[in-house]
């Protein structure tokens, strides 16, 4: 399993909840993980109901088994100073910086700096031991930007180590894609059984590969549940109108004469019916279309109460089946 879990997906598919039960599922038994957000949103704080993140590793949840899950909200702005000051010891004077807008302007004239800032600072503590020489986190969960930004996010790092041949920024970019392009790291994709996030995700998964990062799962969010299965899909579009009529009325849903209640309901019932079977249709196609990118193939259900803290565990119990983590 590798120790670095990045997570991507078209915006609206619930990548960050999929990560934060991602992060859970990976903290059983005992375990240690990171959890760790890019894009300034506080979406993990929410999730686990708690107040906003500082930027610093602060213990949000106790998983099952004992394990523990951190969380991290990486600032671009801090990561900057920390940056200065682990290479220059500014001290001080990146307090001044700060207050002269610096980090604007080294972002600006270097773009991809920013990225490498905040990947550098995840594949920072997958890289961390303690006095020991144990690893600090077992994992590292990675709450990415969306899928159609992900390979630009990770790949930054090239684009950076290209500008600078030499120095401490090539180096640490060095290092970042190190980790980013080895076994240590996984991305996986989240999408729904739509065909607009089907499509992304393939591209997605098309670009990572010509990236040579290095492609993990396909995880399918909010499935519906199976109502009805094609072989009774094809029993109700065959089935007469007077006998769905009689069969209601048997139910005890009104009378079975003409205009009765129960004939009054085939119509509704059948209108659902070509509804269900419609979407049913569209999702078998969507996930032969996942089946065919030679990926493993995960799905977490749609949860019928919405998400809230119990729901993110249900979720985390889900992935452990699975044998995601």
């Amino acid at each position: 399993m590798s120790r670095l879990q990045v997570v991507s997906g078209k915006g609206g598919t619930g990548k960050t909840t999929v990560s934060a039960a991602l992060a859970l599922a990976l903290a059983t038994e005992g375990k240690r993980t990171l959890l760790v957000e890019v894009e300034g949103r506080q979406g993990i704080a929410q999730l686990f109901e708690t107040e906003a993140l500082p930027y610093e590793e602060r213990k949000i949840a106790v998983a099952p088994g004992g394990g523990e899950v951190y969380a991290l909200a990486i600032d671009p702005e801090l990561a900057l100073l920390d940056y200065l000051q682990m290479f220059y010891k500014l001290g001080s004077a990146g307090r001044a910086l700060k207050k002269l807008g610096a980090i604007d302007f080294a972002t600006t004239i270097a773009p991809g700096l920013r990225d490498v800032l905040l990947t550098g600072k995840a594949c920072e503590a997958v890289r961390r031991k303690d006095r020991h020489g144990r690893f600090a986190y077992d994992y590292v969960v990675m709450d990415a930007p969306p899928t159609g930004r992900i390979t630009r996010f990770l790949n930054v790092n090239d684009e950076v180590a290209g500008l600078a041949k030499v120095g401490p920024i090539h180096n640490q970019a060095q290092a970042v894609m190190r980790v980013l392009k080895s076994p240590e790291t996984s991305v996986h994709l989240v999408t729904l059984l739509e065909e607009m996030p089907v499509q992304e995700t393939a591209d997605g998964i098309a670009e990572l590969r010509g990236a040579r990062l290095p492609v993990g799962r396909i995880i399918v969010n909010m499935v519906r549940p199976e109502v009805l299965d094609a072989d009774e899909l094809a029993l109700v579009r065959s089935t007469p109108r007077t006998a769905l009529a009689r069969s209601l009325s048997g139910a005890g849903l009104g009378g079975a004469r003409r205009g009765g209640h129960a004939e009054r309901l085939v119509d509704p019932l059948l209108e659902q019916a070509e509804e269900y079977a419609a979407r049913y249709e569209l999702e078998q196609e969507q996930r032969a279309v996942l089946g065919e990118l030679g990926l493993p193939l995960h799905e977490l259900p749609l949860l019928a109460e919405g998400m809230d803290l119990a729901g993110l565990y249900e979720l985390a119990t889900e992935l452990r089946k699975q044998g995601i983590a």
